[in-house]
């Protein structure tokens, strides 16, 4: 029995002192001390086949010393050598280890999506040339109902000329916050080209302005209006189908003063000469020695109009004032007064009622004076005339007038109406049937804000009519094609043994040849109504969903985000957000 005892004991100090070389070098393969029954004996290291194993652990623990003998050896000054804790796979280290890799690939894949995509828009494939047996297919304008027409084309059997005054496509819902400089104005705009150039066969881009449209002799003349013109200033060009999206212009009402003095909010140019403006009117105020009564007048912005644009616009100033105004301006931000003007009873008509008073109630919060029933009479330079709902007349003074009350039609419009005086009977823009074609005029199509439908001349609106009319074009061509090769069949000297085949090519056509007429799908309305704060409403199976606040506003980003015509576009307005709210806006005048 001593003899067990003193056997075992050596045989622990003997492991105590030796060098731990059996987890350190993985090429040899070293023995273990064993016990069993009492004997000491050696015996070859047994490694599991679960490296994490219970048991593995147990093989590589080193013995523990009894404390007397630990303490015996400190006396003799003799070092222990201490083993690492072996490294344990958790549960927990295992999910995150997962989720690592996974977070690692999603980025990665992410990433090289991103840079296909952009690199793919970034280097345009090769096009057909235009042909001659091919119809001719002119479009005029590039916004909303022409650009998704023209997105959704398959250019491949027409040879498609574009006219428009600008070559761009602008997102107009987010034209309000380049104003004040929330986003910058090439974030929101995308070339025609970028969208012709991706196309089967090539599309010829003219930036002019169409003068006059010949219904009857099917032509179509526009002018060159830029700063730099050449010797061929204006052309005239026939066609075999017309797209008419040449949208409307501002609604004056005849007011004096109003084209003078008064800002739109339309076109970029419009909300360059906005936020230029606006900076004049901040800096004049600011400048030394000026009267009170001179910065109470400069630091009034007046809109009226109290639409969505007019409301969005309103917060934008609002949020303009509490972010950057304030830190950059603080002896004049809080003389800044913002005055909305509208003649109906209440501002945002299309919106529910309970979402009107959630928009009214947070401008009274953000101290935006909301005046109701109130139509402007007459516009001077430095103030606008008003009849309020008793019927009596103020003179408004002002620094900034920004005028966003409506749409009316264009000169081009009008005239094309007066060719066509017994089936153009209606004021406010063209009739159109149900598959957008214009009365009274064969090859002709209109969509958007220049035609007179039951519809709201909105965006939304007029991007539906572009796709249903690019799919019907598709099919017109489709079928052309298809009568092409139908024809082609039975003149071919064995058409009695392709009966299959022509009977295919039938059924191909007569499945083409049904057009069905254009539904429009309300998606919804949002608008933004300052510090942070949105409206939705959005229809619900049979009813709608009414909602504010910040949870609208953030669906309001996404949604308008998401709508964006290109990974360019979205890329560029997601850093100039994120580049507002790190630095703020930019207050410096050009």
């Amino acid at each position: 029995m001593a003899f067990r005892q003193l056997a075992r004991t050596h045989l622990l100090l003997l492991v105590a002192r030796a060098p731990l070389y059996a987890t350190r070098t993985p090429l040899v393969r070293p023995t273990t001390v064993s016990l069993t029954l009492g004997l000491a004996r050696a015996s070859p290291l047994q490694t599991p086949s679960k490296p994490f194993s219970t048991s593995f652990r147990r093989s590589i623990e080193p013995p523990v010393l009894p404390k007397s003998h630990v303490a015996e050896h400190a006396a003799h000054g003799e070092e222990r050598v201490m083993v690492p804790k072996p490294y344990v796979l958790t549960r927990f280290r295992r999910w995150r280890q997962t989720f690592g890799r996974f977070t690692l690939f999603v980025i990665l894949t992410a990433t090289g999506a991103f840079l296909y995509v952009t690199q793919a828009a970034s280097h345009p494939p090769d096009q057909l040339e235009a042909d001659s047996t091919k119809p001719t297919l002119v479009v005029l304008g590039s916004g909303w109902g022409a650009t998704s027409f023209l997105k959704n084309l398959d250019t491949e059997e027409y040879n498609v000329v574009v006219v428009s005054p600008r070559n761009y496509f602008l997102f107009t819902p987010l034209l309000p916050s380049v104003t004040v400089g929330t986003l910058e104005p090439r974030s929101i705009i995308q070339p025609t080209r970028f969208i012709s150039r991706h196309k089967k066969r090539k599309v010829a881009v003219y930036e002019a302005e169409a003068q006059d449209v010949d219904p009857v002799k099917k032509t179509v003349t526009f002018q060159d209006l830029s700063d730099i013109q050449g010797e061929a200033g204006s052309v005239t060009i026939p066609y075999d189908y017309l797209v008419y999206a040449v949208g409307c212009e501002n609604q004056t009402f005849g007011i004096k003063g109003v084209p003078e003095y008064a800002c739109f909010l339309k076109e970029l140019s419009d909300a360059d000469k906005i936020r230029t403006k606006l900076l004049d009117c901040i800096e004049t105020a600011s400048f030394k020695d000026q009267p009170e009564s001179e910065i109470d007048r400069l630091m009034h912005m007046v809109v009226v109009g109290g639409g969505p644009t007019g409301v969005e616009y309103a917060g934008e100033l609002h949020d303009f004032l509490i972010d950057d105004l304030k830190k950059w301006y603080p002896e004049i931000a809080d003389r800044l007064k913002i005055t909305l003007i509208e003649a109906l009873p209440n501002v945002l008509p299309a919106f529910s009622k309970q979402l009107i008073q959630y928009t009214e109630s947070t401008f009274k919060e953000n101290k935006i004076d909301v005046l109701t029933r109130t139509m402007v009479k007459d516009v001077k330079e430095k103030s606008v005339v008003v009849q309020d709902a008793n019927k009596e007349i103020k003179e408004i003074p002002y620094g900034l007038l920004v005028w966003a009350t409506g749409n009316t039609s264009r000169t081009i419009t009008r005239n094309l109406m007066a060719k066509l005086p017994q089936a153009q009977t209606q004021r406010r823009g063209l009739l159109v049937d149900d598959y957008m074609s214009m009365l009274g005029a064969d090859g002709v199509y209109a969509l958007g804000d220049c035609t007179a439908t039951q519809y709201a001349p909105t965006a939304q609106a007029a991007s539906q009519q572009g796709i249903y009319l690019a799919q019907t074009f598709n099919k017109l061509g489709n079928k052309a094609k298809l009568e092409k090769e139908l024809a082609q069949l039975r003149a071919s000297p064995d058409a009695p043994t392709k009966a299959e085949q022509i009977e295919a090519t039938l059924k191909k056509l007569n499945r083409v040849s049904k057009l069905s007429p254009f539904h429009y799908s309300h998606q919804g309305s949002l608008a933004y109504i300052g510090s942070e704060k949105a409206i939705a409403d959005l229809p619900i199976f049979s009813g709608n969903l009414a909602s504010g606040g910040g949870a609208a506003y953030l669906f309001w980003r996404s949604a308008y985000l998401s709508n964006l015509y290109s990974v360019r576009n979205r890329t560029l307005v997601a850093f100039d957000w994120i580049k507002v709210k790190i630095f703020g806006r930019d207050v410096s005048r050009e």
